[in-house]
């Protein structure tokens, strides 16, 4: 047996039993108008006014019921319930009004306990039930009069709903009506991108109602109605969402539920956060669900979606008068895979240029053909630094991140295959050079000291001279000095532009070399040398690099160095 939400002596107090019956709540306009602005008048009652739809609230397994009247026979009549977040048991059902309140005595009222015995004395007659997460209607052209009773249940969890009943239904119409076809047409798949195309509700196209048409997209499931959407979006699934003042229409003062009260009504309309029945509730993690108006466009392009996922789309076209929605028929689609990278094949002992777009990545595989004790792999990055994974027959064997020359040798396995991931930059598109060799001696970059500053004496500046220095290694290199003539305005942002390593003295003019030289030290600490650079301009800036060229012929630029001469002397 359902329990009743409020006394029934109080609906009968609303019920006006004079010479002649009255629908509650009337829909004379201007009567349900101030209805409408006088909250008291509908506050905790579990009367549905007529035409107009409310959002409550179930704790589970605790039944709610609620009352209209309908005062004539063959009145047309529609009631409207959709689940929000769980499915609902829900019964409508009628019995006769006791004669005062239905028929045209002009006696005193009887006593109201007297009128509650005559009203619950026998079992209404139920007219349809149903069972389910669906938005349901229950639709006649022609219903009896007397006390209509609508009991709702949910056995899942706490949830909220919305009711919506109305005398005419013809004429209302608050719902968007579907067209003949509501599905959700997937024309376009790629691997990022879905586009949905979709038939236009005819209560924009033939009515000429405003309607405005919303996505969702998720990777769990189709949702059956907006309502059940908000309460996912919500961060906590047990509050209603609050009335856009004007469009929707709740006869609840929400703080009587524990709802803190909306004062904020001229914002955006928002998810309410608060506990209820002061029962505390903590915050649920944003689930990874979108939900996106587009106006009254019928076709839409989905963006920024990840490869190779299952994504579901649901629309609903929001009559945006009313604030009501209608549900088409959502669908699900399947994204492209990521198109497989092409593997990039390195030979053992020869340098392979690599190119890598802005946040990309390439794949390499060394396949030595002989059997190996050790591999080296070498790498020269250009300009940022890159990150490097290699694995061996699919287990990891290295992952870092190298700017500048960095070696790294690996213990080898018969017959083994490596696999080079190389991922590029945030920054920007990355450059690189890698050698794969299986070869102990068979280096192709020279070896780079930790700090490839160049240093320049500022005591020994002159007016046609700058004397810098740079730091060597214990083995044997050539070293080539470059100096370039700049503007006083050349800063620091313009050198790390050109900070391109890989970029070697054969792209540099005649003109602008200075010398080369061999040099090394077998004490590290003092693998240092110096030089002048004579025949300058007085007064004018210069950028000098220092090229160290390797045994197989490829170089490294150690860092630019921006110097001034003196201008007077």
């Amino acid at each position: 047996m359902f329990l009743l939400r409020c006394p029934l002596p109080l609906l009968l107090l609303l019920l006006p039993l004079g010479s002649r019956p009255q629908k509650l709540p009337t829909r004379d306009e201007e009567l349900f108008q101030m209805q409408i602005r006088d909250k008291a008048f509908f506050h905790d009652s579990s009367v549905i006014p007529d035409g107009a739809e409310i959002s409550s609230y179930l704790f589970r397994d605790t039944p709610k019921r609620y009352f209209f009247v309908v005062e004539e026979d063959n009145t047309p009549l529609a009631v409207t319930v959709t689940p929000c977040d769980a499915p609902l048991e829900w019964k409508l059902s009628v019995q006769e009004l006791p004669e005062e309140a239905s028929g045209e005595g002009s006696g005193d009222p009887e006593p109201l306990e007297q009128q509650k015995q005559q009203i619950t004395s026998e079992e209404g007659t139920e007219l349809f039930s149903y069972k389910g997460n669906d938005v349901e209607y229950f639709v006649s052209s022609s219903s009896p009069s007397g006390l209509y009773q609508l009991d709702l249940l949910s056995t899942e969890k706490d949830t909220h709903f919305k009711v919506y009943a109305t005398t005419t239904p013809e004429s209302d119409q608050p719902y968007p009506e579907l067209p003949y076809d509501p599905r959700i047409d997937v024309t376009s798949l790629g691997r990022t991108t879905v586009t949905l195309a979709w038939k236009p509700s005819p209560t924009a196209s033939l009515l000429r109602q405003p309607i405005q048409y919303c996505i969702v997209i998720n990777k769990e499931h189709n949702f059956k109605s907006l309502c059940a959407v908000e309460a996912k979006l919500s961060s906590d699934d047990a509050f209603m969402m609050a009335p856009k003042p004007g469009l929707d229409f709740s006869p609840f003062d929400f703080a009587h539920f524990g709802f803190p009260a909306d004062n904020n009504s001229g914002k955006e309309r928002g998810f309410l956060k608060s506990s209820k029945f002061g029962r505390q509730t903590s915050p649920k993690p944003r689930v990874d669900l979108h939900k996106v108006c587009i106006g009254n466009k019928n076709i839409f392009t989905v963006s920024d979606l990840k490869p190779d996922t299952q994504y579901y789309f649901d629309m609903f076209a929001v009559n945006t008068n009313t604030n009501m929605s209608t549900a088409y028929v959502g669908t699900f689609a399947r994204t492209k895979e990521e198109a497989k990278q092409k593997t990039v094949e390195l030979k053992d002992g020869k340098v392979t240029d690599v190119f890598i777009k802005r946040k990309g990545a390439k794949f390499l595989r060394f396949a030595p053909v002989s059997s190996h004790q050790k591999v080296t792999f070498s790498i020269h990055s250009c300009l940022d630094a890159v990150q490097i994974q290699v694995r061996r027959d699919g287990k990891l064997l290295l992952s870092q991140s190298v700017e500048g020359v960095r070696q790294f040798q690996l213990r080898g396995k018969a017959k083994a295959k490596y696999l080079i991931r190389l991922k590029g930059s945030k920054k920007g598109a990355s450059m690189l050079k890698i050698l794969a060799t299986t070869r102990p001696n068979k280096q192709s970059f020279p070896s780079l000291p930790e700090d490839t500053r160049i240093k320049a004496f500022d005591k020994l500046r002159t007016c046609s001279s700058v004397t810098v220095a740079w730091l060597g290694t214990q083995e044997r290199n050539k070293f080539c000095i470059y100096k370039r003539e700049v503007d006083d305005n050349y800063n620091e942002e313009q050198k790390k532009r050109e900070q391109n390593q890989c970029l070697g003295p054969d792209t540099r003019k005649k003109s602008e070399k200075v010398l080369c030289k061999y040099f090394h030290s077998q004490n590290i600490q003092k693998a240092v040398t110096t030089e002048t650079i004579r025949g300058l301009q007085p007064g004018k800036s210069y950028l000098l690099d220092v090229y160290v060229i390797g045994h197989g012929g490829h170089s490294v630029k150690y860092q630019s160095k921006l110097v001034k001469t003196r201008k007077f002397c």
